[in-house]
């Protein structure tokens, strides 16, 4: 995959590039984008829009974050559209509906119901907000209802960093903020509820790719967490989806076999990436599968294939990421962990600088997967 070596070469995220005027803007939408100007650094735009560097690292993907490019267009969070202001009190007016609150960023709806007095069930009728799991900085909710003064609270804490946060309750429903390292499988035993309710109520397409900082409604959960299992089994989405897809399963088996890459290794790389479908087309243009990069195909083919490699093809998008695999693992000394940092952040910049922390989310997932395919 090798995203660090070619992000010049294509867009880190899924909204279009343009060139601006010489001040960046930032992009009022449910999925705001800041447009990097000449000169830009990934400090100065943390500091600009008021998100941390490591949120606007895994935002976008970003494998090296010194290496930006002016016109690059980044996600700076669906709850972050402008810069925070120097207060946290929120901004409120008077409405013939109600009261109408502007939503500060790292706000969510559970704080603003529980400041309001009301449910967040009511917020999302008077507003039609369709995932209420994504609301942003500057946006406008009519509070239904009386227009009583906001209760004193205190500003909504920033997303922890450590395991199982306490999340307040609100009509038997919590929204959790996914921490670093979290899969849906260790979020839904937490919870006691399952993972095709948490897909379902989050409209999440590939239930293998979730990222620290993403607020997920968990519904008809408990007050407080159950305690994580120790070993996940595959809920019954995803083995319903495997079984639809064990052509493809049999396909990187075989692969696997061949090159002599553990099957439950590339089985997890492939789920991770791409939930073994080949018709998957990244928004960096990672194609297939394997999430192979155009250059990457290249190189694989010409330095350790012998033959060009049509990522398009899903026998030989396989083959190709088996071999990668087969290549880091040979280089890395067995090591699954080093294996997939350079998958994921390349090879070079994993012997330059190490495992860079966005990685490791992406390492704990695939190796989460690794132990349920049998490895």
């Amino acid at each position: 995959m090798q995203r660090p070596r070619f992000m010049a070469l294509v867009a880190a995220t899924s909204t279009l590039i343009a060139l601006g005027p010489t001040t960046a803007a930032v992009a009022l939408a449910a999925d705001p984008t800041i447009v990097v100007q000449s000169g830009d650094t990934l400090t100065a735009i943390s500091k600009r829009v008021n998100v941390p560097m490591s949120e606007l690292i895994a935002l976008n993907a970003l494998a090296d974050p010194n290496r930006i490019f002016a016109g690059q267009s980044l996600r700076i969070g669906t709850d972050a559209a402008a810069p925070a202001p120097a207060t946290v009190t929120p901004t409120v007016a008077a409405s013939p509906a109600g009261t109408v609150h502007v939503v500060q960023a790292g706000e969510n709806l559970t704080w603003i119901a529980r400041r309001y007095g009301v449910s967040v069930d009511a917020i999302v009728a008077a507003n039609g907000i369709a995932n209420p799991g994504r609301i942003y900085g500057g946006q406008q909710l009519t509070i239904p209802g009386p227009t009583p003064a906001p209760v004193p609270a205190a500003p909504p804490p920033p997303a922890q960093r450590g395991p199982a946060p306490a999340v307040p309750v609100v009509a038997a429903t919590q929204v959790h903020v996914v921490q670093r390292g979290e899969t849906l499988i260790g979020i839904a035993r937490r919870y006691g509820v399952s993972v095709d309710a948490i897909v379902a109520a989050n409209g999440i397409a590939n239930p293998g790719r979730i990222y620290g900082g993403q607020q997920l409604t968990i519904p008809g959960s408990s007050a407080m967490p159950a305690p994580a299992a120790s070993t996940p089994d595959a809920p019954g989405a995803t083995q319903a989806l495997m079984a639809q897809r064990d052509a493809v399963r049999q396909l990187i088996v075989e692969e696997s076999a061949s090159i002599g890459v553990p099957a439950a290794f590339a089985l997890a790389v492939a789920w991770q990436e791409s939930g073994w479908q080949q018709s998957v087309v990244s928004h960096a243009g990672a194609v297939g599968i394997m999430q192979l990069m155009p250059a990457t195909a290249v190189w694989v083919g010409e330095a350790m294939l012998g033959a060009p490699v049509d990522m398009y093809d899903a026998r030989q998008n396989v083959r190709a990421g088996v071999r990668l695999l087969a290549h880091y693992l040979g280089r890395y000394g067995g090591s699954h962990e080093l294996a997939l940092a350079a998958y994921y952040q390349g090879q070079r910049a994993l012997d330059l600088h190490g495992i860079y922390p966005v990685s490791r989310p992406y390492i704990a997932s695939v190796l989460a997967l690794e132990a349920l395919f049998g490895g």
